[in-house]
């Protein structure tokens, strides 16, 4: 059905911050999210996102390119159809966000940024004003920071985030998701 690429690659924070944050914006966008304010790893926060950029010199940037074979291309989905498809596909990342969790290990004081929405349990507790039942697996996304994932998967990778569309998968899709590493004193 699909096969996974791993990408990476490692960046100064400030060059970083000031080609892809912008929190403002993403924050608006991520209010048309289905997961706003019902996750915890997404706004809003009860904390400045800034504080978390700016406590790192580094970041390396993990995608993971789930690239599709012709077979499963060629197939035409209803929109139901293609949401239980993708539903399925985000199950995946948990095996994924373990590379990430190993590179934290590694990396004394770093932080994992997760590959998009947390979806480690079922139905999230904050949705039930209850407190996170997984507050050392539960990451933040680059997105839900403010961070621009398209445009950073065009200039760091040439890869450009693409979409289903009228039914159809796209070639590929991606989850970007990272390590922010060298702490600031």
């Amino acid at each position: 059905m699909f096969e996974i690429q791993q990408l990476s690659a490692d960046m100064d924070m400030d060059e970083f911050y000031e080609r892809y944050v912008d929190i403002e914006k993403f924050g608006e966008l991520c209010k048309d999210c289905d997961e706003y304010g019902k996750n915890w790893s997404c706004p809003p926060f009860d904390f400045d996102p800034d504080e978390i950029w700016k406590s790192f010199n580094k970041i390396k940037i993990i995608a993971f390119k789930y690239n599709f074979n012709e077979e499963i291309l060629s197939e035409t989905f209803t929109e139901e159809e293609l949401e239980t498809f993708f539903r399925k596909l985000s199950r995946t990342k948990l095996k994924l966000m373990n590379i990430i969790y190993g590179l934290e290990a590694e990396n004394p004081g770093s932080l994992g940024l997760y590959l998009g929405t947390c979806n480690l349990c079922s139905s999230c507790t904050k949705m039930f004003g209850m407190r996170c039942k997984m507050p050392f697996k539960m990451r933040y996304s680059i997105e839900s920071l403010g961070g621009n994932v398209d445009q950073l998967m065009e200039d760091v990778f040439e890869t450009p985030v693409l979409y289903a569309k009228d039914g159809k998968l796209p070639d590929y899709i991606v989850y970007v998701g990272g390590l922010l590493y060298d702490r600031k004193e």
